[in-house]
């Protein structure tokens, strides 16, 4: 009798367990999670992003007692401490995280493969270290051989900084709490794996659920952590877009690995600008800064050729100079080409409709190909007046003065619209020795301060450049 009794419970057991262990279908997006498979997911609309994974749920069905850890505040309660930033070492990295490292934040670093996100890391952790900073490197890539020998092509390190070989989420844990190190670096997060996740590292599980318990242990222990996190051919991070809900900022990586320039784009963060750009040059011993991005941006400028002129953009608070450049050309084809480097395509498509419009140019039996040189991706509205002038010049063949900027937004009347932050634009003009600036008319009262330091052209339509140029 007794031994029938056990063979019940070891049956029901077993169903019981049965029913705890299933699988469910996740958006590679969004996150979204749904008990059967969707062709275009119901949140993002996204096409054949779905994939079956395991989970685990608890079927015990015991009521658990919920207790409050802390109780609500007011704001005059919370104390803000003056040093809750750390410096980086890194100027134009402090610029792109808003002044500094947030103490208890969690930090997204994403780029293509061999951008040079583990060399900025390693740069940082070796300045943070020299301040007296506890660092622990956690690589699941390299081996510890490899990082020294990648330490050591940057230059030397003190004790600071503690390495560390892992992949399993749970010693990541146990170490983070028995060390209690300041910053904390995770190469890469797509490595980390927690035994209960049933699927393979790199997962949608896995990368969500590794991102949760390093947030808490950011936010619970007071540790600023960075995960690196690979791409896809898209251009975006691996694994959920949820991913990046999560986090307190996302850093990119952007350039080709061919070239020596690198861009560090913010595109979230909590504690600063969004719209941010950190400027480096990949030399033989690390990244170095770019301080000065608008000259390095002009560098090898051809001097008065059609189709060439400098634009003043605004990333952040920081104005930049860009050439745009222009080639056009009769088409040897019943639909002509198209094509933008550096901005988007569309855009110069409805500009080139703008100019046939309202100027009576027969664009429509022309190729066209801008480009903008320097490997920046821009899409702010005072490109247009820009890329405008570059494709009347090489059209005409007729030169823009090699000291002669211009900004502006052009609308579908072919009106020049005003732009924000015109006195800085016109003052980095100032600052790097151009003559002439072209600019709507309507931003000319904001610019009466500079009037006596460079020539200013205000602009009402795109036909006043007939004139101009």
């Amino acid at each position: 009798m007794r031994d029938a009794y056990a063979f019940f419970k070891a049956v029901l057991k077993g169903k019981n367990m049965a029913k705890s262990k299933g699988s469910a279908f996740f958006c590679k997006e969004c996150g979204y999670e749904s008990a059967k498979w969707f062709g275009q997911c119901p949140a993002c609309k996204e096409w054949n992003t779905f994939v079956e994974e395991p989970v685990i749920k608890d079927a015990t069905g015991r009521k658990k007692t919920v207790t409050l850890s802390e109780a609500p505040v007011t704001l005059s309660q919370i104390s803000v401490e003056t040093d809750d930033r750390i410096s980086s070492g890194i100027g134009e990295l402090d610029r792109v995280l808003g002044g500094g490292i947030i103490k208890g934040s969690l930090v997204l670093v994403g780029g293509d493969p061999g951008i040079g996100k583990s060399t900025l890391l390693i740069q940082m952790c070796r300045h943070i270290a020299k301040e007296n900073h506890k660092v622990l490197y956690i690589s699941g890539e390299e081996s510890l051989k490899q990082i020294k020998l990648r330490a050591e092509r940057i230059g030397e390190f003190n004790d600071n900084l503690t390495l560390m070989c892992e992949t399993n989420l749970d010693n990541v844990e146990a170490a983070l709490k028995k060390y209690t190190p300041e910053v904390v670096i995770i190469d890469s997060i797509q490595t980390m794996y927690r035994e209960e996740i049933g699927s393979a590292p790199g997962s949608v599980s896995q990368v969500r659920e590794s991102t949760s318990v390093l947030m808490q242990l950011a936010k619970g222990l007071g540790i600023s952590i960075f995960i690196v996190g690979h791409v896809t051919k898209e251009g975006v991070v691996a694994g959920p877009r949820v991913l990046e809900h999560m986090v307190d900022t996302v850093l990119y990586f952007e350039g080709d690995r061919q070239a020596a320039y690198r861009i560090l784009r913010s595109v979230k963060n909590r504690f600063g600008s969004t719209n941010e750009i950190g400027v480096f040059e990949m030399r033989e011993n690390g990244l170095m800064e770019v301080l000065n991005a608008s000259e390095y941006m002009l560098s090898g400028r051809p001097e008065d050729a059609p189709g060439s002129i400098v634009v003043c953009l605004m990333e952040g608070t920081r104005p930049i100079l860009v050439e745009i450049q222009a080639l056009v050309c009769r088409t040897n084809f019943n639909l002509p080409r198209r094509t933008a480097v550096g901005t988007d395509p569309n855009r110069v498509n409805l500009l080139m409709a703008v100019i046939e419009k309202r100027m009576g140019l027969r664009l429509s039996e022309c190729d066209a190909y801008i480009n903008i040189a320097g490997g920046l991706r821009i899409n702010e509205p005072a490109l247009d007046l820009g890329i405008v002038m570059a494709i009347l010049s090489n059209y005409k063949n007729k030169e823009i003065g090699s000291r002669t900027i211009a900004f502006g937004e052009v609308g579908l009347a072919g009106e020049i619209r005003a732009v924000s932050q015109a006195e800085m634009r016109v003052a980095e003009a100032v600052k790097l020795g151009f003559e002439k600036c072209i600019v709507p008319s309507v931003c000319l009262k904001s610019l009466e301060k500079l009037k006596g330091k460079i020539e200013l052209v205000g602009v009402k339509s795109i036909n006043d450049l007939i004139g101009i140029m």
